[in-house]
């Protein structure tokens, strides 16, 4: 990105000019520009040098910098809101009824605020040598959550882990 040009680095033979309210003050030469700006006490800032005539704009060149600092932070921010997490719920083999439907209930949370979810279905020991147990685990889990849910890719073991990942339709 160019450096945002400002005063006596403006040298076009016509610019459209911005006032420092916002309102237009039309197309003039840009040493008129600058004369106008100095009287304001303020400087005279390039805000679109691509435009035809390029436009300008009499504003304090702080204020300038401070309102695109602040517009890049609220960019930033709305860019983080957007993206979905990857979420991890991890179940033991072992797990009771009563502690499935919490974790189930969790995961249905963080579905519905636009997370995914990736769920881990842990071997302990020589649980490994029972790995339809796990299947039947996740299957389980994946009925008590709904219908409403999409696989990414099909459940696979890494390791001592029998895992599967999750979103909302």
């Amino acid at each position: 990105m160019s450096r945002t040009r400002l005063n006596g680095e403006i040298r076009y033979p016509e610019v459209r000019v911005i006032g420092s309210s916002g309102e237009q003050l039309g197309i003039m030469s840009s040493r008129e520009a600058q004369l106008l700006a100095r009287d304001q006490g303020v400087d005279l800032v390039e805000i679109a040098a691509n435009a035809n005539p390029p436009v300008v704009k009499i504003i304090d060149w702080g204020k300038f910098q401070y309102q695109k600092m602040k517009e890049e932070a609220k960019n930033r921010k709305k860019a983080r809101e957007k993206q979905s997490e990857l979420k991890q719920m991890k179940i033991g083999l072992k797990i009771s009824d009563n502690d499935l439907n919490i974790k189930v209930r969790k995961m249905r949370e963080f579905l519905d605020d636009g997370d995914r979810v990736k769920i881990m279905i842990v071997f302990k020991g020589r649980e490994m040598a029972h790995k339809e147990i796990g299947t039947e685990l996740l299957n389980k889990v994946l009925t008590l959550i709904g219908d409403d849910i999409v696989e990414e890719g099909k459940a696979q073991f890494n390791g001592r882990n029998l895992s599967v990942g999750i979103r909302k339709k």
